[in-house]
């Protein structure tokens, strides 16, 4: 796709790379605000659980009696998991009001503080006693006003999605009953049974972090919304866009999952923290979501074709979001290069999840700020809530 665009043959989308220089710029600059020393650590949503310095998890799970490092494990997964399904994009409107500290705190850190408050409040565990876990059978029965409730919907704060997110969460719950082998080898069924199996998979201690996206794609792929099918499989996140051509089956098809490598990355630290080592950390891609996505296009890398399409709504299928996101991804490993080049880095020091950290999706929000009142982004998108 990138390849296509720099030729100036793709449909919605320009691409100037005279402008990435500028956006490198504003990536180290904002980068070296938040982290002075370049100490960054990896894009996931146990970011999302710190508030003001504040690491909510960290203080439930030290104090938790852990039976071992596995159990620990396997309710990080299950938070993990259940919190990145939640994950797709709020809207403006919506906000958590924090009961800690009284803030309302809107888009993905609202929902990464409102999902751990569920979890930590046993809102996905079958018994009162063990409230730090989630069981399929609870998941399978979760209803859109147990959502709403515990993320605090109302008419006055409205919440994209809610219907889109509680089926995902059902679907999900439905998955882990019927895969007893994959989530429930060493516990009843759970998200967090993934742990056990990602463990075995693990050769002298060290695991790729594309095979946790692979055991991704494979476990739970069928819970995604049925949209493109190949060879009788949802394909999930992935779509079609007429610019890509290729003589089989899978011509014009655009992979992106995002959700999927979004918790890709958010797996990798309780599988540290349990002790194995997890490698090419650089062979996930980007997110393609509308942060990264949004930086290139609020910095002038990309453009609009038609200027009337930046106030248009656009469906998530649509051929210019689908360009957009796949320019996105090939377009953050360009950037990275720069970044890496800038501050005489290598992919190993300074991993692409280091710098969507640091990095991109902090400089794709300073600029939706800057740019508009309401903090949105450049590229208007009708959401379901399992996408964005």
């Amino acid at each position: 796709m990138l390849a296509i665009g720099l030729d100036d043959r793709l449909p919605n989308f320009r691409i100037d790379l005279d402008r990435l220089d500028s956006a490198i710029d504003l990536v180290l600059e904002t980068t070296r605000q938040a982290y002075p020393s370049f100490d960054v650590p990896f894009h996931s949503r146990w970011r999302h659980f710190v508030a003001n310095g504040d690491n909510r998890w960290a203080d439930v799970a030290d104090r938790t009696d852990w039976f071992d490092r596995a159990a620990r494990a396997r309710a990080e997964f299950d938070l993990a998991i259940v919190s990145v399904f939640l994950d797709a994009g709020a809207g403006p409107s919506w906000r958590y009001r924090d009961p800690k500290t009284g803030s309302a705190i809107g888009r993905s850190e609202g929902l990464g503080l409102a999902s751990l408050a569920m979890f930590t409040g046993g809102a996905f565990s079958a018994g009162p006693r063990e409230p730090l876990r989630v069981d399929a059978d609870t998941l399978s029965n979760l209803g859109v006003a147990d959502l709403e409730r515990g993320m605090q919907v109302s008419e006055v704060n409205p919440l994209i999605g809610t219907d889109g997110r509680a089926d995902l969460l059902r679907r999900l719950g439905r998955l882990v009953a019927s895969k007893p082998d994959i989530f429930a080898s060493h516990d009843t069924p759970r998200p967090g049974g993934l742990f056990d199996r990602l463990a075995t998979l693990a050769e002298n201690g060290k695991l790729p972090a594309p095979t946790i996206l692979t055991e991704l794609l494979q476990q739970l792929g069928p819970i995604w919304p049925s949209r493109l099918t190949l060879g009788g499989i949802a394909l999930g996140d992935c779509w079609r866009h007429p610019a890509l051509t290729t003589a089989d089956a899978t011509s014009g098809l655009v992979p992106l999952h995002k959700l999927s490598q979004w918790l890709a990355y958010s797996l990798i630290e309780p599988l540290q923290t349990f002790g194995i080592d997890v490698t090419d950390i650089d062979g996930l891609t980007g997110l393609a979501e509308y942060r990264n996505g949004g930086l290139f296009v609020d910095s002038g890398v990309l453009v609009f074709r038609d200027a009337e399409a930046a106030q248009q709504e656009h469906e998530v299928a649509s051929p210019l979001v689908v360009e957009w996101r796949a320019l996105t991804v090939a377009l953050l490993d360009r950037l990275a290069d720069g970044v890496r080049h800038r501050l005489g880095q290598d992919a190993t020091s300074m991993p692409l999840a280091k710098i969507l950290e640091g990095g991109t999706w902090a400089a794709g929000r300073r600029l939706a700020r800057e740019r508009r009142a309401d903090a949105s982004p450049p590229v208007k998108v009708v959401s379901d809530g399992t996408v964005f």
